[in-house]
Parts: C-alpha cells; sequence; structure tokens
C-alpha cells in the first residue's frame, strides 16, 4: 500500500503506480512483499531492493530459478530500478503510467536514479537492541485482573 493511502487514506493514481512498482520487485525477486523476510537487517522486499541498489548488487534481488543465462543484466537492472521509482517516497517524484510505458520500450530513455522507497526500513537490529535495554531496565508489578464476559440477550 502507498504511503499516501496509509497516513491520509488517499488513493490516486500515484497509489497505482506505486503498486506496480511493488508487483515489479515482486516478480523480479519471486517474493511477495507482504510475507518478506530476509535476514539481512531488512524487514520488507522495498528495503532489502532498495539496500542491495545502493551497495550496488542489483542483481541479487532476482530470482535464484532464473538462473544466469536466460536474461539480460542490463534489462533487469533496468526494470529494477523502475520498480524503484515507482515506490519512492515522494508521490509527486515517482513517474507517469505513460513515462513507465516509455522506459520500458525504450532502452535509450535515461532513467533517474531512484530516492529512498516509503516505508524504508534502516534495520531490525537496532530496535531488538532497544528492546533489550528496556526489558532490562522495566520493573514489572503483578496486578489482579478480573475477566467479564458478556453474554447475549
Amino acid at each position: 500500500m502507498s504511503s499516501e493511502y496509509v497516513m491520509r487514506g488517499q488513493f490516486s493514481v500515484e497509489s497505482n503506480v506505486y503498486s506496480f512498482g511493488v508487483l515489479v520487485l515482486e516478480i523480479l525477486s519471486g517474493k511477495k512483499n507482504s510475507n518478506f523476510c530476509q535476514t539481512e537487517g531488512t524487514g520488507d522486499l522495498l528495503s532489502y531492493a532498495w539496500k542491495l541498489w545502493n551497495d550496488g548488487r542489483p542483481l541479487e534481488l532476482l530470482d535464484l530459478t532464473l538462473g544466469d543465462s536466460s536474461y539480460s543484466r542490463n534489462e533487469v537492472i533496468r526494470c529494477i530500478q523502475i520498480g524503484l521509482l515507482c515506490v519512492q517516497e515522494d508521490p509527486g517524484e515517482r513517474p507517469t503510467m505513460a513515462t513507465i510505458v516509455l522506459m520500458l520500450s525504450s532502452s535509450s530513455v535515461t532513467l533517474p536514479l531512484p530516492k529512498k522507497p516509503a516505508f524504508f526500513l534502516h534495520s531490525r537490529t537496532e530496535p531488538a537492541k532497544v528492546l533489550e535495554s528496556l526489558s532490562q531496565s522495566m520493573q514489572y508489578s503483578i496486578n489482579e485482573v478480573s475477566i467479564t464476559e458478556i453474554d447475549p440477550r
């Protein structure tokens, strides 16, 4: 879901572009964003794709079942770049669908560099450390609690 829809309930053309970008990255990786889990400290597919892009390793996103010889490396990198352009945090910086069609159909079109995706997660290890330190410093109390069950008439 796009950030503008989650935060403000606004659905727009840019939301469709965002969803298209997620779909592109899901197809290339062979993994769904909704149940993505990676051990490198990224909690979602978009963060993982962004990390690989920034580290100069975009092809590591590619589904391993595709093998090495069945695709053009440049086309895959271009598709990853287009996917990342579609999921940028600022809806105004996302390309239009007409521009995306042009980007996909013409390799002579120069693509801009993508910016940080919406809901980019920096690391999951930091919150774990915070929770660990909090649990060590918190004092717990035992309260008596009663449970009331409500029965229909």
